[in-house]
């Protein structure tokens, strides 16, 4: 692949991404509301963007086979597919007052979701290796075109079709996945090496128990996790607290933003400072952003708990996207970025899930206090790791 071609597969895959957060936001925005407008039980408000997760998590492993089988451009495509059809069934829901119809295209969006997870890894196939880092970072700022324009489609489109609420924003949406299905088509990533269709390699046991593995898998799942959790509960935790609509899109266009602006230097940071340090600031950002939710309910309070998060999101997701590369061989990779790929929309899933009831039972509060010990444990695998990589230099220099 000529470097030409590999800077257009980055360009457009970044492209890619920003199409499908654009779609996603209006989940992030309205999900959780429209829910609550729908759902008899207010505890199931967030079921339909646990749905979405859920969508992701069941569908990322055969989504790597899929990839591997008819190429990654068709199964982005694929997914892009998936969004089209999410969008407009979502629409349709809301126009006949139905929770579970609703849920069920949440659903669908979450396959979409599950496909576009590959978009960092086919980016850095065939790539020199001192660029792998900033190729995922390249990828992930595509987000910031969702941030600036997301929350404004979601929100300005909202009464598209008055007297139906939110209707619009969802078919705006399933528009932006046509977009993107427009925009991979262009994408040319060749073939793997046939050494990366060959079965076997390590068993996946061996494979898991490596502290690079667990080191990167907790990052990945645990930011996600963390990020929605917090995220999913902040329209209802404003909307409790009065703040308008346009004040909560502009707090999920500030935690968007957060998210993907530092992609831009993340990857630079992890070539500079070494991926250690980079996972450990996320980590604090993301205690720190617990700390300023529990000070107060101003409007500050939830804007830079969420850009807090944002950031930390996105030091912990870079980074260990970036370790995982050293967990597996070629022939494994199909399978151990499958299995990331479902920890990860578990760990979202699980969040998703929790985050309405702790939100209906416990309070905002209770759901920031509760990202304390799984940052912990991911410190803790993390520190693991890195005394593995001096306990291996040591044994080094001694033969």
């Amino acid at each position: 692949m000529t470097i030409q071609r590999y800077r257009l597969n980055v360009a457009l895959l970044s492209a890619s991404q920003a199409m499908f957060l654009v779609s996603a936001v209006t989940m992030i925005t309205f999900g959780g509301l429209v829910g609550k407008m729908l759902a008899e039980d207010k505890s199931l408000a967030t079921l339909p963007v646990a749905m979405y997760v859920v969508g992701a998590m069941l569908t990322t492993i055969p989504a790597s086979f899929i990839m591997r089988r008819i190429g990654r451009r068709g199964g982005f495509m694929l997914g892009a597919g998936a969004g089209i059809i999410s969008g407009v069934l979502a629409a349709y829901a809301i126009s006949q007052g139905s929770f579970w119809l609703f849920s069920l295209s949440a659903f669908i969006g979450g396959i979409y979701q599950a496909h576009t997870q590959y978009y960092r890894f086919a980016a850095v196939e065939a790539a020199p290796a001192d660029y792998a880092s900033r190729a995922i970072s390249l990828v992930l700022a595509g987000g910031v075109a969702s941030a600036l324009f997301g929350p404004w489609i979601a929100v300005s489109t909202r009464d598209l079709l008055a007297p139906i609420p939110f209707a619009g924003s969802y078919l705006a949406a399933s528009a932006v996945s046509i977009v993107a299905f427009a925009i991979i088509s262009f994408l040319r990533i060749p073939k793997p090496a046939e050494e990366h269709h060959e079965e076997g390699g390590r068993p996946m046991l061996e494979i898991i128990r490596q502290p690079v593995f667990i080191a990167a898998a907790l990052s990945a799942a645990m930011s996600y996790g963390l990020m929605v959790l917090v995220m999913t509960s902040t329209p209802l935790a404003m909307e409790a607290c009065g703040f308008s609509i346009e004040a909560t899109g502009g707090v999920i266009q500030g935690h968007v933003l957060a998210m993907f602006v530092p992609s831009f230097f993340s990857g630079w940071l992890i070539g500079r400072l070494g991926i250690l340090k980079v996972l450990y600031s996320g980590m604090a950002m993301f205690a720190i952003g617990g700390v300023v939710a529990t000070s107060g309910i101003d409007f500050s309070n939830f804007l830079i708990t969420l850009i807090l998060v944002g950031v930390g999101w996105n030091f912990l997701f870079v980074g260990g996207t970036t370790l995982l590369a050293e967990a597996f061989r070629p022939a494994e990779k199909a399978k151990v970025q499958g299995l990331n790929e479902f920890i990860v929309s578990a760990s979202a899933a699980m969040a998703s899930f929790s985050s309405g009831a702790l939100m209906n039972v416990s309070g905002w509060d209770f759901v920031n206090l509760g990202m304390a010990p799984f940052l912990l444990i991911t410190l803790m695998a993390t520190m693991w790791y890195a005394r593995s990589i001096k306990r291996d230099r040591v044994l080094a220099s001694t033969t």
